[in-house]
């Protein structure tokens, strides 16, 4: 399709093949494999999706140059050169992010001050104006990603990290991430046709995560903000459209999911993080020692957990 363009796919090691399939499920296309990442193409409706929709995605980038770099002088002009004025106001603001894998470039903030720098630039001299940095809320973030003398540049659609769903506001020590929560109840094979439960349950990630697959609710609904609402092509209604598609496809879920964990703070935590997560009806969570407790019933039972450390 003439609207589509390229797009990657951040993820943990290890994760990629469940990642590629979650793309395709939700129909992306030329989905390739790579280390800790996919590329995928889609329109802009799609970008929309992949960020609401996918469990097991860090975050979502959409690369709009690639070229050779030989220094930073090469950088600076290079980066200069885009037409940066297609995505910012001169009134508005940035933040760069770079990762660096080079001989020639060792330092990735140096890379990111470099990158500002161009783009500071190029609005200052056909302006007069320049777009400020806001680390916290730019309105447009940049990545830059340097492979030896390779260099994307891109935009970055999904600001925060995507495991940072919303629905966690109260946490133990060592809390485990949700896209990694979510990517280990998806290798299990669970598929919520059975009663589930995390014996060892803490903030109730695990249980929280296996819900929403198990209804195929989107796990990024509770997100306050997407870095791409903050574009100039940001499309509200359009947006909306792609929610309320995603949403009539949750499914009903006819079984019991189960926490446990010994510490009572933990089980007002991961009760909290039900609640906002708005999953009361699908978990329940008693404050119980694994270890004393006996299997009710012969029925399956899936479990997952993430053993605490000592």
């Amino acid at each position: 399709m003439e609207n589509n363009f390229k797009m990657v796919g951040k993820t943990l090691f290890g994760f990629e093949e469940l990642l590629a399939k979650e793309l395709k499920n939700l129909g992306a296309q030329d989905v390739k494999i790579g280390v800790r990442n996919v590329s995928f193409t889609g329109d802009k409706g799609f970008m929309y999706k992949a960020n609401l929709g996918l469990r097991t995605v860090i975050k979502i980038l959409k690369p709009i140059k690639t070229f050779r770099v030989i220094s930073e002088q090469d950088l600076y002009e290079k980066v200069k050169a885009i037409a940066w004025e297609n995505y910012l106001k001169p009134s508005g603001s940035l933040a760069v992010d770079a990762t660096v894998h080079s001989h020639i470039f060792t330092h990735s903030k140096y890379i990111a001050l470099k990158t500002k720098d161009a783009v500071v630039d190029r609005f200052r001299e056909k302006t007069g104006e320049r777009p400020n940095v806001d680390l916290r809320f730019p309105d447009l973030k940049i990545n830059v990603h340097i492979d030896r003398q390779l260099c994307t540049v891109s935009l970055d659609s999904s600001g925060e990290s995507l495991h940072r769903r919303g629905y966690k506001t109260a946490t133990n020590i060592a809390p485990i991430n949700e896209v990694l929560a979510a990517g280990l109840v998806l290798l299990s094979g669970w598929d919520g046709q059975s009663d589930f439960m995390d014996p060892m349950c803490g903030s109730g990630t695990i249980m929280i995560e296996a819900a929403m697959i198990a209804c195929n609710i989107p796990p990024n609904l509770m997100r306050k903000e997407f870095a791409f609402e903050r574009w100039q092509d940001w499309d509200v209604d359009l947006f909306e459209k792609i929610e309320e598609s995603l949403l009539k496809k949750t499914r009903d879920f006819h079984y019991k999911i189960l926490g446990y964990d010994k510490s009572p703070s933990a089980v007002k935590k991961a009760k909290d993080n039900v609640k906002n997560a708005h999953l009361e009806e699908f978990i329940s969570i008693k404050h119980e020692d694994f270890f004393k407790t006996q299997k009710a019933g012969e029925e399956h039972l899936h479990m997952v957990f993430n053993p605490p450390y000592g």
